[in-house]
């Protein structure tokens, strides 16, 4: 059944916007989880290398601009809230100030294209978390569902790929490889879900679109202990193996992350790239798909087709749209005991 909304709510990871703020967010985002001190401090100096400022928090506020736009022009014209998982503003904050404002229905979009716990299930637990705190008064909130292979996700990524393509000489273009990177994730954690899948539909849907018949998915930004197995091939181990087949250029596209942030900034822009020269490939980072207006239209698509009573449900290749509503137990974060 269509549902009627009177709120659009922004959900993404959040970042710090100063350096005083950047040991606070890191113990908030790894609270409860099995992270060293000195793996804390190592991240940090990650934001410290950038003035302790995430971009993220700019990029948040240029999308949550275009998507305003965009539903006044073209509607639904709803009020718009932004809240955050890990710093301000705070999901929490968020949504009481929802329930004050007399918000009783939102749909909300969250900056995570694919499924997995990290990317999808703890954003549902967030929700439920902020809502309990708020207590009576606050909003029910629909999250809108999975986009890796909406084609407006598809078009906005393939227009930055192809952006990044025009940056190598003519001459060797079509022999440069495409290396789409995504966030690792524990392999017993990435068994039990769609992660791999989805994202391998995307790279395949994009590179299709811009005529590329090879193209590569590694992993970064990996965290955790050191005896937990991690999705591979890590991003510098695919560059060392193309740097030995003999490519000269590649085209390193980071398809999971939606926004610029710290862990595109460091790991691609200073290790990746470092690595990059020291074996002697040129390497062209793509940018992520931003306020893109395709991925903006997008937005409100999936906004439209939620309060429509016969929606149209946009998506390419043959997995066909994501539900509204996960099932139950769906990401869980480990495999269960047998």
């Amino acid at each position: 059944m269509a549902a009627s909304y009177d709120a659009f709510l922004l959900i993404s990871f959040g970042g710090p916007d100063r350096g005083e703020d950047v040991v606070p967010f890191l113990e908030n985002v790894t609270r409860d989880k099995r992270v060293s001190a000195e793996r804390l401090r190592e991240v940090a100096e990650h934001y410290y290398h950038f003035g302790g400022i995430s971009p993220l928090n700019e990029e948040n506020r240029a999308l949550l601009r275009a998507v305003i736009q965009e539903l006044n022009t073209h509607g639904p014209q709803l009020p718009a809230y932004w809240g955050n998982r890990y710093w301000h503003p705070l999901l929490v904050d968020t949504v009481r100030q929802m329930a004050e404002d007399g918000i009783r229905r939102a749909v909300a979009f969250v900056t995570s294209a694919f499924g997995s716990h990290a990317g999808c299930r703890q954003y549902l637990e967030a929700i439920q978390r902020a809502r309990q705190a708020v207590g009576a008064g606050a909003p029910e909130i629909d999250k809108l569902r999975l986009f890796y292979n909406h084609p407006g996700f598809v078009e906005a990524m393939a227009d930055r790929v192809q952006e990044a393509l025009g940056q190598i000489p003519e001459r060797r273009r079509e022999a440069s490889r495409l290396v789409y990177t995504a966030h690792s994730l524990p392999v017993a954690m990435a068994s039990r879900c769609e992660y791999v899948d989805q994202l391998r539909e995307a790279c395949r849907l994009v590179s299709e679109r811009v005529g590329r018949a090879q193209w590569d998915l590694a992993f970064q930004s990996r965290g955790g202990p050191p005896d937990q197995a991690w999705l591979e091939p890590e991003v510098g181990q695919q560059l060392f193996q193309l740097a030995r087949c003999g490519v000269a250029d590649v085209v390193v596209v980071p398809i999971g992350f939606l926004a610029e942030h710290i862990e595109v900034l460091y790991d691609l822009d200073v290790e990746a790239a470092g690595l990059c020269d020291q074996l002697g490939l040129n390497m062209v980072r793509c940018r992520t798909v931003g306020a893109h207006p395709c991925f903006v239209r997008m937005i409100r698509q999936l906004i439209v087709e939620r309060i429509s009573d016969d929606p149209t449900r946009l998506a390419l290749g043959a997995r066909g749209p994501a539900p509204d509503v996960c099932p139950p137990g769906c990401c869980p974060s480990v495999r269960p005991a047998m």
